[in-house]
């Protein structure tokens, strides 16, 4: 009965949008944010200029505040580095462009004075064991790195390095990392990734049920020492995991979530259950990466399911949100409802960038929710002491969106009477392909061009007569299912001119539809019916 009445009060909420918290209980809420580091995906853009990385966090920061959230989450350790002055840890090549070298100033104590001048929380971020994200070679770390100094702490796993889970010493350089942050800065909370041993390593590795089940205790005995270090620190700095979203399915285990997804259990060798049993976490913060209605791992069958699990317990939940899939941002207003409704303690969202570019209308989503709930923006105050108000950042209006059947396309392609093999979608009776597709099936022609991304603008840039640099994505005969397709908000541009082209998200890739393509390259597409052929002609032009 309770279940029933759950899900008829969802549906009333869902309807009429409206879901009245008090004031106080909303500001009670995590309202966080991720700003990854590791490539400078949100912060830092520029390198070797501190004034422009203040200037880039304070805007990120005002930008945070302005829709309603309450807490930065900061990768300060990417990658066995510090954002911040270490006597253990090299500084961060994020910074400088490398590994070892003083920025001139301290990154870690200016995010934190400035986020605390705005009555925001700042959570550090860490990844406990990550050394590399590609790359086996030692040497090229920086002197004094940790890992350098001790190669018996590191194991090495799909080209890349990482600190081995079991090495005793490796457990204890993670909790000194961590004491060093919670001694030296005030930071409300520490926050682990779920990166732990590294993805498949294990099965890799053949282990047997015991071998398995000692990696997972390994991991364990890593988060307790954690737990312990930071409370006899400074036992009111929280500390927590953001583990993937699935602990086990219920096919593997009875007491798993009604899924059939990646198992952090198995996957990186993560029992998150088993750390909200021992209180050894003060919360806990799933990914749960996945839309209302996924098939294999719906988006409210988990947040009940790690609702149920820290029942009882001394843990808060809090919910990871990626809204950097089209699919999760343009139904996030849903989510929170969803959240609310099941008692969830707040959402943190992936990441920052998708945020700022307000991605499918999340951001304007999110601020409409929170500012309904009485969360309003506090005001900032300055060097000087003025008080001001962040400015609220002119937003295009969002486009429509929409949620359609993406089929898989069983016409063939041909380049100048070449064939071609690619993943093709067909929407509403017209031919989707990859904007990678048709660069690589056209490289060598008259109509090459050239692509490039602006994370900043949210944009793919095309760039005529020029020459295609492949990424190995290309031509894959990877459209083999029926998919929902999502309307994309990614933009388009020729030759730095801002075009119209209609696009779907698909698996978090970008659709766009060929004849829009046609008449953008100028090139012709033509449908032979007989043969059930998309002929491509780059040596006539666009005719519609």
């Amino acid at each position: 009965m309770k279940k029933k009445i759950c899900i008829f009060l969802a549906a009333i909420l869902l309807l009429t949008a409206v879901f009245p918290l008090s004031a106080f209980a909303a500001q009670q809420q995590m309202r966080g944010v991720w700003v990854a580091t590791v490539y400078g995906l949100d912060f830092p853009k520029t390198k070797n200029d501190p004034a422009a990385q203040k200037e880039e966090y304070i805007t990120l920061l005002d930008q945070a505040q302005e829709m309603g959230l309450n807490t930065m989450i900061v990768q300060v350790r990417p990658c066995a580095d510090a954002l911040y002055e270490s006597k253990i840890n090299p500084w961060s090549a994020v910074l400088t462009g490398t590994q070892g070298v003083d920025p001139g100033y301290d990154p870690l104590e200016f995010m934190i004075e400035e986020t605390h001048k705005r009555g925001m929380e700042f959570y550090a971020w860490l990844n406990p064991y990550r050394v590399t994200t590609s790359g086996t070679d030692l040497s090229v770390l920086a002197d004094g790195h940790p890992a350098k100094e001790n190669p018996d702490w590191v194991l090495s796993y799909n080209n890349a390095l990482f600190y081995d889970p079991a090495n005793d010493e490796v457990k204890q350089h993670i909790a000194d990392t961590v004491k060093e942050i919670v001694a030296n800065y005030d930071v409300d909370g520490i926050q682990f990734d779920d990166y732990f041993y590294p993805s498949g390593y294990s099965a890799a590795m053949g282990d047997s049920t015991e071998q398995a089940d000692q990696k997972r205790e390994e991991v364990n005995e890593m988060i307790a020492l954690v737990y312990q270090t930071v409370k006899s620190t400074d036992a009111s700095v929280s500390f927590g995991v953001s583990p993937m979203g699935i602990w086990k399915n219920s096919k593997s285990d009875p007491n798993g979530s009604q899924t059939t997804g990646a198992e952090g259990y198995y996957a990186v060798c993560a029992d998150a259950l088993a750390w909200i049993e021992s209180g050894t976490v003060d919360y806990i913060a799933p990914q749960i990466y996945w839309e209302t209605g996924n098939s294999a791992a719906d988006y409210t069958t988990l947040v009940k399911w790690w609702k149920e699990q820290v029942k009882g317990m001394n843990v808060k939940l809090y919910i990871g949100h990626a809204v950097y899939k089209d699919v999760v941002a343009a139904q996030i207003a849903t989510q929170l409802t969803v959240n609310a409704l099941c008692g969830t303690d707040g959402s943190i969202f992936y990441r920052m960038a998708d945020l700022t570019q307000n991605r499918q209308g999340a951001a304007d989503a999110i601020r409409t929710y929170y500012h309904a709930q009485g969360v309003t923006s506090d005001t900032t105050q300055n060097d000087s002491n003025e008080q001001t108000t962040p400015t609220v950042p002119e937003e295009e209006t969002p486009a429509v969106i929409e949620t359609k059947q993406a089929v898989v396309s069983t016409h063939k392609v041909t380049v100048n009477g070449t064939a071609v093999v690619c993943g093709i979608y067909n929407i509403d009776g017209r031919n989707y392909f990859k904007l990678r597709d048709i660069a690589m099936a056209l490289k060598g022609t008259q109509k090459e061009f050239a692509l490039s991304w602006d994370d900043d603008a949210f944009a793919m840039d095309i760039t005529t007569g020029a020459t295609y640099l492949p990424d190995g994505s290309e031509l894959q005969n990877d459209a083999t299912q029926n998919a929902t397709a999502t309307t994309s908000r990614a933009k388009i541009r020729l030759n730095g001119s801002a075009q119209s082209a209609a696009a779907f998200t698909i698996h978090d890739r970008t659709y766009f539809k060929l004849q829009d393509l046609g008449r953008l390259l100028n090139i012709s597409i033509y449908w032979n019916e007989d043969t059930q052929t998309v002929q491509i002609d780059t040596t006539k032009g666009y005719q519609s």
